[in-house]
């Protein structure tokens, strides 16, 4: 008896490895196009680190005219979540990242290198672990876990390397004769594949991001097939990544150290390995000290946290480019109106110990992108993040016609509004513009130069009876407003009074502040000319009467 029929023994109905070799050619891409995938384990929310992932695996696939896919990583079924694909593939498609292939729902999948699910791959790692045995360079391994536990505390007392290796590896030197009893005799076994390594030797290893760097050869014997049929990690993303032609395998840094045993997977496999790119993790500073996000103590760290607080796909997308590579900010300067499909994003160019995420940047980029919206667009987002978190909201936003006009005030010109970061600032920034609002509530003017009561009003009724007209442009509504600061007592032009304070008053820009603190209730708004375009001559009389 050989290695080939143990191998038939385990795996009797398991195909050639040429059949699916066949079955999944190489692509037919142009040279130098990369393939990469995003595989996660439908295990709990989506990270943004995950997100991170994807956008650079779909970037560097699209630049290049390559492919990117997603696979779902599934093969320990008892961690996964309800509903777990459905998260995943949601999230990529809100933030524009859908796949190429893959699985694009919880049943449904588009692509000619499937199944995309690693538990609808069995057959084929049992294949490919069938081959192995054949070869000699897997075997059966009968090791109960009580023997494990055993073999585990010898090493901890020796104070050596723990692991199944070399002499530990008890299941490794038995002969096939009698592995085939054992087997017939009804006794439980996983595969592990037997490592031709030595930990006394070294591979040089070049990561796309990390660069050059040295590891201990593997030397362990791992398991690649569970007692329930389904493979381990290790195993299944070598197969998988062989059959659906990955070039470049984008993934985080804590992989790193499997590198020495992945790529002895790939070398006895037989198969050509791709290029690995190793990405440090987003970081966070922490009262001066910093660390990964995380899901237990970041809001953040949850991509469902962008979509609660009404962050924009684009800006987080933007932001994430940011930090992925730091020439992005300058290109984007130069650039200001490309899409970001124009920007080459470069592996090598990546941070080696980890970007640091910053909230205050990520608004301030989600600043200028909802900047560059049109009033519609504002509008059409702001009802649909409201229809789920903003009751309020939605029902200010009930007259389309008037909120649009709300929404277009100084918008679409060189130097727009940039006052909303995220949706849920939209009912903030807006709903003084609204009688139903403004009117039925306290307000608690915060007057500012000029705050004597008499004088205020004084200045509103001068207003109101000679210099307000509904048809002015904005430089006579202006030019009007400098007239009835001189005739109070102001100074027309702000030089003027701070040439020679002691002859005024105070200037028309505190004059100014009067009207807009009356009308608005804020000492600080867009163009006041604007406001009181969209609010009309009932509207500012009522807000100026509720002030007297």
């Amino acid at each position: 008896m050989d290695y080939k029929d143990l191998a038939n023994l385990i795996f009797p109905d398991a195909k050639d490895i040429s059949y699916y070799e066949e079955k999944y050619p190489k692509r037919d891409l142009n040279e130098g196009a990369i393939v990469t995938r995003y595989a996660p384990s439908p295990t709990g929310v989506m990270h943004i680190g995950g997100l991170y992932q994807s956008l650079i695996a779909k970037k560097v696939a699209k630049q290049t005219d390559g492919v990117f896919f997603l696979r779902i990583e599934d093969t320990d079924q008892k961690r996964e979540i309800k509903n777990g694909v459905e998260e995943i593939v949601n999230s990529l498609k809100d933030f524009e990242m859908t796949p190429d292939e893959g699985m694009i729902s919880e049943t449904e999948e588009v692509g000619n290198y499937g199944p995309y699910k690693q538990s609808f791959r069995k057959e084929i790692y049992q294949s490919y672990a069938k081959y192995l045995i054949a070869e000699g360079k897997a075997y059966p391994c009968f090791c109960t876990p009580e023997e494990l536990d055993e073999i585990r505390t010898k090493q901890e007392a020796a104070k050596i390397r723990p692991g199944y290796y070399g002499v530990w590896a008890k299941c490794r030197t038995i002969p096939v004769e009698e592995s085939i009893k054992k087997i017939q005799a009804g006794e439980k076994y996983i595969i592990r594949f037997k490592s031709p390594g030595r930990e006394d030797r070294k591979i040089k290893h070049k990561d796309v991001i990390k660069g050059n760097v040295d590891f201990p050869e593997n030397d362990q014997d791992i398991v690649i097939i569970k007692s329930d049929g389904l493979p381990t990690y290790h195993f299944a993303h070598v197969v998988d990544d062989h059959l659906m032609g990955t070039t470049h395998v984008i993934r985080g840094d804590e992989w790193l150290s499997s590198i020495p045993l992945h790529l002895q997977l790939f070398y006895v496999m037989g198969f050509k390995a791709p290029k690995y790119a190793h990405i440090a993790p987003i970081m966070k500073n922490d009262n001066g000290n910093k660390r990964k996000l995380s899901k237990r103590k970041d809001p953040e760290a949850a991509v469902g946290y962008y979509a609660e607080q009404g962050i924009p796909a684009k800006a987080v997308n933007e932001y994430l480019l940011n930090i992925a590579n730091s020439n992005f900010e300058n290109w984007r300067r130069q650039n200001k109106e490309a899409s970001i499909d124009e920007f080459e994003l470069q592996l090598n160019k990546m941070s080696v110990s980890g970007a640091l995420f910053d909230m205050i940047k990520l608004l301030d980029v989600s600043k200028i992108v909802i900047s560059k919206y049109s009033a519609e667009e504002v509008y059409n987002k702001s009802i649909k993040w409201a229809k789920k978190y903003d009751k309020e909201l939605l029902n200010l936003l009930e007259d389309k016609e008037y909120s649009l006009k709300v929404l277009g005030i100084e918008r679409g010109n060189k130097k727009p509004r940039k006052d909303i970061a995220k949706w849920s600032d939209v009912k903030e920034n807006i709903e003084y513009m609204y009688d139903k609002v403004f009117l039925n509530k306290p307000q608690s003017y915060e007057w500012q130069v000029i705050n004597n009561k008499e004088e205020i009003e004084k200045i509103i009724t001068l207003y109101m009876q000679k210099y307000y007209n509904v048809n002015d442009d904005k430089q006579t509504w202006f030019n009007k407003i400098k007239e009835l600061a001189g005739e109070m007592g102001y100074a027309k032009e702000v030089k003027e009074f701070k040439a020679n304070p002691d002859a005024y008053k105070a200037h028309v820009g505190d004059v100014s502040t009067v009207l807009r603190i009356a009308l608005t209730g804020r000492a600080n708004t867009p163009d006041m000319y604007e406001i009181m375009q969209v609010l009309g001559k009932d509207s500012i009389q009522k807000r100026f009467e509720k002030v007297m």
